[in-house]
């Protein structure tokens, strides 16, 4: 899905893209990266398209996903314990 088509979903949904990094647990720093490089991931486009087609027939998305016990991705590279890198050599 090209990002174009993203927002027009996620207009559909009634929702901007800050919100729904904040529902699917999302970093925002994410959508912006993928509006660079103009597609979006198909996990998240189908996300997104159910999320429109839900709001169309009036059925509250928000509240089905919110259910879910959603974990924020760590960043690449984190380890265990969340820091970068690996152990400090002394």
């Amino acid at each position: 899905m090209d990002y174009e088509e993203f927002k027009r979903q996620l207009g559909k949904a009634g929702i901007s893209g800050r919100e729904f990094s904040r529902i699917v647990k999302l970093n925002p720093n994410s959508l912006t990266n993928y509006s660079k490089t103009g597609k979006i991931p198909a996990h998240w486009a189908i996300v997104v398209v159910l999320m429109g087609e839900m709001a169309e027939k009036g059925l509250d998305f928000k509240t089905v996903i919110e259910s879910v016990e959603l974990e924020p991705n760590k960043p690449r590279g984190a380890a265990k314990d969340g820091q970068f890198g690996g152990n400090r050599k002394e």
